[in-house]
């Protein structure tokens, strides 16, 4: 009935200045395609986002093997 159609025009979302021109796709067989190299990814997300599952990585490997000190 006269409803708004969406643009199938693709927008690019806002990325980080080192990340311009990434670009990630999903293949017909789910595998992910992308225009970066995986390991360059991986150090930007090593140095930009916090991984809380290590933030407090001295203390649990203390904990874990009291033999160590």
């Amino acid at each position: 009935m006269g409803g708004k159609k969406k643009s199938l025009e693709k927008k690019k979302p806002d990325v980080n200045e080192e990340l311009e021109g990434l670009d990630v796709n999903i293949n017909s067989l789910g595998e992910i395609q992308s225009t970066y190299d995986i390991d360059k990814i991986n150090d930007f997300l090593d140095t930009h986002v916090d991984d809380k599952k290590l933030r407090n990585s001295d203390e649990i490997d203390e904990d874990d093997n009291p033999e160590a000190s």
